[in-house]
């Protein structure tokens, strides 16, 4: 998409910008908060929409249903963070969207475990968990759909790479929001966004360039990487990625390869946009846009 950005997309561009270049803000952001878990936070959702906790083995999950809705699908929803950011209260705002465009589908959010406390495959097994949980509760495979968006992207991705290998039916679709789906970051956006990434750029982020989830495994695993991965047999994939992001390559990557592969994929490149700009939700033409989009390919699956 390469209209011009609007006045107010450009405020809050350098809003998100001054927010993770001020050390203050960023460590008030991180150091203190970032493995703590919001899943449980006090917050209001519109009345027609109802949630619960579900405690899992090692994790926890927060499904959020219309109180009347007819929807035989489900959005199974993994946050971003890094692998090493827990479930933050914003990720509510996301699911009650992905229930509005998904016309009244229940969202099941996975505050999967995360590093360096629980490093691979903490987060990839807790997926599986959730996956698996989905199945018992009477959805069919064909009736749910993996959303995710930065880490929560290449999670939803790397989970298809795993449940092909057992030789297991795979789900409907994938929605992935700026994935990172290459932790080895051998793509050339890392070198050539650096100085305009207004989220990780202009600085060697431990999160991006040692982070350790990876820990002893090997990052060209698909089910850590997921773009090294063979693509063949995935479902349809929605891929969203911003032009100024460091991590779009991961983007380019994934959908040359699932295309390749003949899988059936929309990839949308939003001019100017910066990494997960989606959370900005209905404040900007653009995330507006990706709104919409994700609507249109719900209903089209």
């Amino acid at each position: 998409m390469e209209e011009a950005l609007s006045r107010k997309s450009k405020i809050i561009k350098a809003l998100v910008a001054e927010f993770n270049s001020n050390k203050y803000f960023a460590d008030k952001h991180s150091a203190e908060v970032v493995g703590v878990s919001e899943l449980e936070s006090d917050f209001t959702y519109p009345e027609h929409l109802e949630s619960e906790i579900v405690e899992m083995d090692n994790f926890k999950m927060e499904v959020l249903r219309w109180k009347e809705s007819d929807s035989k699908w489900v959005i199974l929803m993994f946050h971003g963070g890094g692998y090493v950011g827990a479930f933050r209260k914003h990720y509510k705002h996301m699911a009650a969207l992905y229930s509005e465009v998904g016309k009244g589908a229940t969202v099941v959010s996975v505050d999967y475990r995360v590093a360096p406390e629980h490093p691979f495959p903490a987060a990839l097994e807790d997926a599986t968990a959730a996956y698996d949980w989905v199945l018992d509760q009477g959805w069919n495979n064909d009736q749910i759909v993996l959303a995710g968006d930065s880490a929560g992207g290449g999670l939803a991705m790397a989970l298809c790479h795993t449940l092909k290998s057992r030789w297991r039916k795979l789900p409907a679709g994938i929605i992935a929001m700026s994935p990172w789906t290459d932790l080895t970051l051998s793509g050339s956006s890392y070198k050539d966004n650096y100085d305009i990434d207004p989220v990780f750029g202009n600085e060697r982020s431990e999160l991006i360039y040692d982070n350790p989830y990876v820990k002893d495994a090997d990052p060209r695993d698909p089910r850590i990487s997921p773009a090294f991965g063979d693509f063949t047999g995935f479902p349809p994939m929605l891929i969203q990625v911003g032009t100024d992001e460091m991590l779009l390559s991961d983007s380019e990557m994934v959908a040359a390869k699932a295309h390749a592969a003949g899988v059936k994929v929309r990839f949308t490149k939003y001019n100017g946009m910066f990494h997960v700009f989606q959370i900005a939700g209905t404040l900007m033409d653009e995330s507006k846009h990706a709104w919409a989009e994700v609507k249109r390919f719900l209903e089209e699956i």
